[in-house]
């Protein structure tokens, strides 16, 4: 059996045929990073229209490498959940148009779970129970997956998320968009010591994340409080590199150390870590120091699984084996699902 998987809740267009054995027979991704670089950010009108251009090629290109006719297709599975909301219609009205010609299933996705998922994708074989950890432009989110259905929310970001963090950061150094491998690179040259920024919530006991003072403080650190216009200073490369450093030194142990924490309070034995951000080098690197000093199996996404992708849709067949159907009334829910 095949399945194809849409995603569209940020700024990437994809779509998977991916089979009920978890085999991947094609996956399409249509970036939007070019359109959205002047502005150091995704701007969510200009994500929409733009997937309004791609998302019909991307699914035919997708069905096209994977030697499948849409009538041969099983289901129709759709990320409906978290993300932006022009961006999810677009995807979710294609899915369920597809899905009512073809009169095939229709499945819901929750992107964040789905990151987690793309571990499991990987792996080859089951990684439940797990912490279940995903950190990206959008959200920095801890959970216990009890099972690949059971997915109990522990906490996340109250207010910027890493990515996002990273993103503002950079456009603060003058470093291009986006951010996240734009720190990476600056900070490999840098002291990770030069600047003792904070680390927010890092001793409470909560398992939450807040990256909004850390990046005030960089701010700070650039230009002093009260003045508005970075523009006009001139940092050197030794200076970008340290504070790349410093910063990113303090996302870091920010996120592996709750990460930690999420693995001590379940008592559970693997962390699975996706999204965006699991990309970075230095985070994979203290996480896999970490887990290995408590005894505990990472898993973390491959680079290609990390960014939105739709592989990582392959999470629909649970749902397709427990008869967890969709109606066409299926709606868009942007905000961040806790369940």
């Amino acid at each position: 059996m095949q399945l194809l998987a849409i995603e569209s809740t940020c700024d990437e267009s994809a779509a998977a045929v991916i089979t009920d054995q978890l085999e991947v027979l094609s996956s399409v991704v249509a970036s939007q990073d070019e359109l959205h670089q002047q502005f150091q950010g995704v701007v969510p009108e200009i994500a929409a229209r733009a997937h309004l251009e791609r998302i019909l090629p991307v699914v035919d290109e997708a069905l096209r490498r994977a030697r499948v006719k849409p009538r041969q297709l099983d289901a129709i599975a759709v990320a409906n959940t978290p993300g932006l909301a022009g961006s999810l219609l677009v995807g979710l009205m294609a899915a369920k148009t597809l899905a009512m010609c073809l009169g095939k299933p229709l499945l819901a996705v929750n992107h964040l779970h789905a990151h987690i998922y793309a571990c499991r994708m990987s792996a080859g074989e089951d990684v439940f129970p797990t912490v279940g950890m995903i950190v990206s432009g959008g959200h920095s989110s801890l959970y216990r997956c009890s099972s690949a259905a059971e997915f109990e929310y522990l906490g996340g970001t109250i207010d910027d998320a890493a990515g996002e963090a990273f993103d503002k950061v950079a456009a603060m150094l003058g470093l291009p968009y986006p951010g996240g491998p734009a720190i990476s690179r600056a900070a490999a040259a840098g002291d990770p010591r030069a600047h003792a920024f904070p680390r927010p919530f890092l001793k409470d006991d909560r398992l939450d994340f807040s990256f909004s003072g850390l990046k005030t403080a960089v701010r700070y650190r650039i230009a002093g409080p009260g003045r508005p216009d970075l523009s006009s200073i001139d940092l050197s490369e030794k200076e970008v590199a340290d504070l790349a450093a410093s910063f990113q030194e303090a996302v870091v142990d920010c996120l592996v150390g709750k990460a930690i924490a999420a693995l001590q309070r379940t008592q559970l034995r693997r962390l699975c870590v996706g999204g965006g951000v699991a990309a970075n080098g230095r985070l994979r690197e203290r996480l896999s120091e970490a887990t290995a000093e408590v005894d505990a199996q990472l898993i973390v996404a491959p680079i290609a699984l990390c960014t939105d992708n739709a592989v990582m849709g392959g999470i629909a067949w649970e749902r397709f084996r427990a008869g967890q159907f969709e109606s066409l009334d299926l709606d868009a829910h942007p905000g961040l699902v806790r369940h």
